[in-house]
């Protein structure tokens, strides 16, 4: 009864989408989490966090069946985003109509997504949850993969897939060694009620301390990502709600009018890790567990369901083949594919980073020359926001929009 095809490590958003995706090919999955699942998720309201969801990561929700169940809990679809730089008038916007789309993306609760996913995965016959349950010891020496839990359970499989997160403990067991960065800053997050109507738009303004993101949601408030210096963060965390709203405003340049609400403030330090490797014999890692990169373009989430989608495909196609799905030959495709996208990523939001977080007078005129053709150089600028949508690019099958699909009968 504890034999299985793979063993995911890592309940969350992408552990579960694994799951799904390699659940609904057939293969026998166990997903370890130890973190209870509330027995009904939280609603949509009360989490200062939300993922921007990209149109890839739509589809793969869409065919793993959990969609309707997000958009029930409250996706909220956005139609333009506004970007504009604090040192100069540079500005472009990206406006869905533009690329023939209903919208640019949704921006959705954390809870919301793994929810809908938990419902999935608890529906179908090929995945057993182990909730609350912990790794205590994993063997992958010699096939298959030996893993133990905190209650003595004994469970074994081709494939162990680590999916939690970025401090991952499966990693750190299986010595698979990281590169880390600290950016020195910090992500505060928060939800913000303004003045004037969020316009189903996401607005990024660039500051010098980092950039600030407003996320439209679906009750008209917005999710904040204010990235800062960690002590510039530290400050406005406690500060009182009065101070709070008239920095935020005047950060934001006041776009949508004053502050005048403010809910459930967290702060969350920043650092850049990328694992040196993301396989080795009967083992894989992805999202968080394999790469962390700067939130300023909110990629992460959707990086990671890539890797996901991209695993799944390259197992279920090994299983075609009759290779062994947990070979370092089949698993060194899925690395191969992936990492290179996700270190370009990670190379791409460090640049801007470190470009619109300078203040010399002569990079912010090119910075805000370069915002201003890019605006009006429309063939570059849709290539640019189909990249960004998942619209483009070396996308797994699941990700795909396509009439047919090897996960749709």
């Amino acid at each position: 009864m504890n034999h299985f095809d793979t063993i995911v490590v890592g309940g969350g958003s992408v552990g579960l989408t694994t799951a799904c995706a390699l659940g609904m090919q057939g293969f026998t999955v166990a997903v370890v989490e130890p973190r209870l699942a509330p027995e009904s998720p939280v609603a949509a309201g009360h989490n200062p966090r939300v993922f921007a969801i990209t149109r890839a990561s739509r589809q793969i929700f869409m065919v793993l069946g959990a969609w309707d169940d997000m958009v029930a809990g409250g996706a909220y679809p956005f139609r333009d985003m506004r970007v504009w730089d604090a040192g100069g008038g540079g500005e472009i916007h990206f406006d869905c109509a533009d690329i023939g789309e209903p919208c640019l993306g949704h921006t959705i609760e954390p809870q919301v997504i793994q929810a809908a996913l938990l419902r999935r995965a608890q529906a179908l016959d090929a995945i057993t949850l182990f909730c609350p349950a912990q790794l205590t010891a994993i063997d992958v020496t010699q096939g298959p993969v030996t893993a133990t839990l905190d209650d003595g359970s004994v469970l074994f499989a081709e494939l162990v897939v680590g999916t939690d997160g970025k401090q991952s403990p499966l990693r750190e067991r299986l010595g698979i060694r990281t590169q880390i960065h600290d950016y020195r800053q910090a992500s505060l997050v928060a939800r913000v009620l303004t003045e004037h109507d969020h316009q189903a738009t996401a607005w990024q303004r660039f500051l010098p301390g980092g950039p600030l993101a407003f996320l439209p949601t679906v009750d008209g408030w917005c999710s904040i990502v204010w990235t800062l210096p960690v002590e510039t963060a530290q400050q406005q965390l406690v500060a009182d709600k009065p101070a709070f709203h008239a920095a935020l405003g005047e950060a934001f340049d006041f776009r949508l009018g004053r502050i005048t609400g403010s809910e459930f403030r967290e702060m969350f330090p920043l650092q850049r890790l990328h694992a040196e490797h993301y396989v080795g014999e009967h083992v894989a890692l992805a999202g968080d567990a394999a790469h962390v990169i700067h939130p300023l373009a909110g990629q992460g989430i959707n990086l990671g369901l890539l890797d996901a989608a991209a695993l799944a495909e390259v197992v279920q196609t090994a299983r075609q083949q009759r290779k062994q799905i947990g070979s370092l030959h089949v698993l060194r495709r899925y690395e191969r594919w992936r990492r290179g996208d996700n270190q370009l990523m990670m190379t791409a939001m460090d640049g801007f980073n470190r470009l619109f977080g300078n203040s010399q007078p002569a990079l912010r005129r090119v910075r805000n020359l370069g915002l201003s053709l890019l605006d009006v150089a429309m063939p570059a600028k849709n290539l640019l926001v189909r990249h960004a949508m998942g619209l483009a690019g070396d996308l797994p099958s699941l990700a795909r929009p396509a009439t047919h699909s090897p996960y749709i009968e």
